[in-house]
């Protein structure tokens, strides 16, 4: 028999197997046969009196599978068994004390830029007694493919590594950093050369090196998670590590805000661009 201490909270299992099989309780209710106030009831913790055989029917319509062992027979789970994580938000509730949907991503509400419908966000410090509207306790996004990308984009924020890359037909003279998924998969790039400033300048200055920085690319679907502040960081680290202690960049649009963020300084001794544009003096 199975103590005390090893009973199953059936209502997280529940949820979290839910989760999994990215299914609503309508959903699971309809593949498992079962009224969707039941599954409701069984993620409440209100139902007490649950049959086996609607067990059963849960767990396999979320593609799980229900496994009945003897007391002290361990290593005799199947080899296809894994661990069933919990739902990331399994103790959010909303302001009527209930359970947030397990397949979708809930977060807690605390100030109007955490939620979606406060609209007025970016009035700025607009005081609570001001607010056209109640924040809720927590929000979640219903729209599943919004969802998913933004899932696959914490994934890659979690598991892209960042290395120089050296060999091949590279000059010794280039740098170039990337940034790839464990699959090798590449996400960003880096490129940058070095620079003689002893033949720049014409003097002997004890072989100076600086390196020019040819750009950083980073695949759309991966911006905005860090990979290009991450890179640039990286070069920074190598660096130092080679003793050359500057380096120049030449940016445009968003780039120049990108620059000065990772703390690039624009130099107003520089060359400054220029174009004559002999087709909009005939406009």
């Amino acid at each position: 028999m199975t103590g005390p201490e090893e009973t199953v909270d059936l209502a997280a299992t529940l949820r979290a197997l839910r989760r999994q099989a990215d299914l609503s309780q309508r959903e699971l209710a309809e593949k498992a046969g079962v009224p969707q106030s039941t599954v409701a009831r069984i993620e409440a913790g209100r139902a007490t009196d649950v049959r086996f055989r609607t067990v059963e029917q849960l767990v396999r319509a979320a593609a799980g599978r229900l496994t009945i062992a003897l007391a002290g027979s361990a290593g005799t789970e199947p080899p296809d068994t894994r661990s069933l994580p919990l739902v990331p938000h399994e103790g959010l509730r909303d302001a009527a004390g209930r359970q947030c949907p397990p397949h979708l991503d809930a977060r807690e509400v605390r100030e109007p830029r955490d939620w979606p419908g406060a609209w007025w966000a970016a009035w700025g410090n607009l005081p609570p007694p001001l607010w056209p509207l109640p924040l809720p306790a927590a929000t979640y996004r219903r729209d599943r493919r919004e969802r998913d990308r933004r899932r696959r984009a914490e994934e890659v924020r979690r598991s892209v590594r960042i290395r120089r890359f050296t060999g091949g037909d590279l000059p010794a003279t280039s740098w170039r950093f990337v940034a790839e998924l464990p699959d090798g998969d590449l996400v960003g790039e880096l490129r940058a050369h070095e620079v003689s400033v002893d033949l720049l300048l014409g003097y002997d200055l004890g072989d100076r090196r600086e390196v020019v920085l040819d750009g950083v690319l980073v695949r759309a679907e991966a911006r905005g998670l860090g990979i290009g502040r991450r890179l640039l960081e990286a070069l920074r680290i190598e660096l130092q590590r080679v003793g050359i202690v500057r380096a120049h960049a030449i940016a445009e649009f968003e780039g120049i805000g990108f620059l000065i963020a990772c703390g690039y300084r624009v130099e107003t001794g520089r060359p400054v661009a220029f174009s004559l544009d002999l087709e909009a003096e005939h406009r």
